[in-house]
């Protein structure tokens, strides 16, 4: 059975309004800082600290939830 994948295709590459003309020659660019080494750091230095932030977080909230749910003497 077909699943219809390349008529649907020929069908949006003959829309007149269809803006997706080529791949290639819709390149773009990187400024310095968006991409290679500088960028995989800044991705390093944010999940790190996403860690930590979430690990806080979650041991402030489990010390809440257990002052709050503690017998009363």
């Amino acid at each position: 059975m077909s699943d219809g994948g390349d008529s649907a295709r020929v069908r949006n590459e003959m829309w007149p309004f269809n803006s997706r003309s080529n791949k290639e020659t819709e390149r773009f660019y990187l400024l310095p800082g968006q991409g290679g080494a500088a960028y995989r750091r800044k991705q390093k230095y944010i999940f790190k600290w996403s860690i930590v932030v979430g690990l806080i977080v979650s041991a402030a909230l489990g010390a809440l939830m257990y002052w709050l749910n503690r017998p009363l003497p």
